[in-house]
């Protein structure tokens, strides 16, 4: 009889056991997870048709990924500021898929970026790089990449439509992968 209480209470103790190692693992993965906020998306719509209509991303070193489905015609446009010391880095993607994937060099998006000076900046389409995004499973193709030192200020940026095609078009902003504030008119 005492044996089968010593082994019940072993039993007991090693369920007990588990539960506590599995709720170590389970905060211990919280605490080392990338943050839920990592290359924050940020949709740009009809309503975005301009800089000054669309958003503001108060740190341009955060990574934003702008999301814009666009055919001729249609214009967007956001803004965000860098300080001093700070890198400007965008990168303009389109999805690795049918139809904007197929479509010429001459028909894909035209990104501008002026900054606050007032020098414009338009995106050579260079590139046809693959890069599969992990967190939403998704093939994209890089098309140009710009990075410079900042100019303090506010940068403005157009995304002007070149095809019958709907392109389903990224603009990515910033490196660093943290939270962010977006600002709307």
């Amino acid at each position: 009889m005492l044996a089968r209480e010593i082994l019940g209470t072993v039993e007991v103790m090693t369920r007990m056991s588990r539960v506590v190692l599995a709720a170590a693992v389970a905060a211990a993965a919280l605490v080392v997870a990338p943050p839920a906020a990592a290359h924050q998306p940020v949709p740009l719509g009809p309503a975005e048709s301009s800089p000054a209509k669309g958003p503001l991303l108060v740190d341009g070193t955060i990574s934003f990924a702008l999301f814009a489905d666009i055919k001729r015609g249609d214009r967007r446009g956001f803004r965000f500021r860098l300080e001093e010391g700070d890198r400007m880095a965008v990168q303009l993607l389109i999805l690795d898929r049918p139809p904007s994937n197929e479509i010429r060099n001459a028909r894909l998006p035209r990104v501008t970026i002026t900054d606050p000076q007032g020098r414009k900046t338009r995106m050579i389409i260079n590139e046809r790089t693959e890069f599969y995004e992990p967190y939403g499973g998704t093939d994209y193709l890089y098309l140009s990449r710009v990075e410079s030192d900042a100019i303090p200020g506010e940068y403005r940026v157009t995304v002007s439509a070149r095809s019958k095609r709907v392109v389903e078009t990224v603009i990515s902003v910033g490196y660093r992968e943290v939270p962010g504030e977006v600002r709307y008119p």
